[in-house]
């Protein structure tokens, strides 16, 4: 699993005009191909009498599945010029659909790759991103003179706690970056004199979106 990389995490769209031909982009997360393919359908269908409907799409954590198509438009003048701004943006599973109107006035190659790769940048303004952070789900349980101790240790180390329970003892869920993992267990273990029972209990992706926690 990789440490961090960056995701679409509410769709969007926007729309440039060009010499009276519209270009509507249209973003959405995917997990899939197949959640790529279908958006650009579903696309499609929804502006059926358009001349083209270009695209490009990235998936996966390290970006192992990425098109791009250019949809009748001149070979290099869509696509990718679409596949340039995603990569540019560090965007992973996405998938962008940009319809074309044609307004009547040829626009050159040129005047098409500033089109697409303009209407995509508008739409991408209207998106929410989020940067996926690999993290470690851990446990601590203590007895109820640590509890202080324990949310002392979580504030000072800027680690979110995600769930406590009060029993007989008190346990703490904590969201921790995997880079800080044996820092925090050392922390715990100092700051509770050894008697804290710390359990891992699994690795998971996590980010902020517009102020909130999300956990993946």
């Amino acid at each position: 699993m990789v440490e961090h990389y960056k995701i679409i995490y509410e769709g969007g769209e926007g729309e440039l005009v060009e010499k009276k031909s519209r270009f509507i982009a249209q973003i959405a997360p995917v997990k899939t191909e197949e959640e790529a393919l279908a958006f650009v359908e579903e696309i499609r269908r929804q502006h059926w009498n358009a001349r083209h409907h270009c695209y490009a799409y990235i998936i996966g954590e390290r970006g192992q599945t990425a098109r791009c198509s250019d949809d009748g438009e001149p070979s290099q003048t869509a696509g990718k010029p679409m596949m340039d701004v995603l990569e540019g943006e560090e965007l992973h599973d996405v998938c962008a659909v940009v319809t074309r109107y044609f307004g009547g006035t040829l626009l050159g190659t040129g005047g098409l790759v500033r089109a697409y790769s303009g209407a995509l940048k508008e739409g991408l303004k209207n998106c929410v991103a989020v940067e996926k952070r690999l993290g470690v789900q851990m446990e601590a349980e203590a007895d109820y003179n640590h509890v202080g101790k324990l949310q002392y240790i979580a504030a000072q180390e800027g680690i979110d706690i995600l769930e406590s329970r009060y029993t007989d003892r008190a346990v703490f869920v904590f969201l921790v970056p995997v880079s800080m993992e044996e820092r925090f267990r050392t922390k715990i273990t100092e700051g509770t004199n050894g008697r804290a029972q710390i359990r891992r209990i699994k690795e998971l992706y996590y980010g902020m979106a517009e102020g909130e926690l999300v956990v993946f």
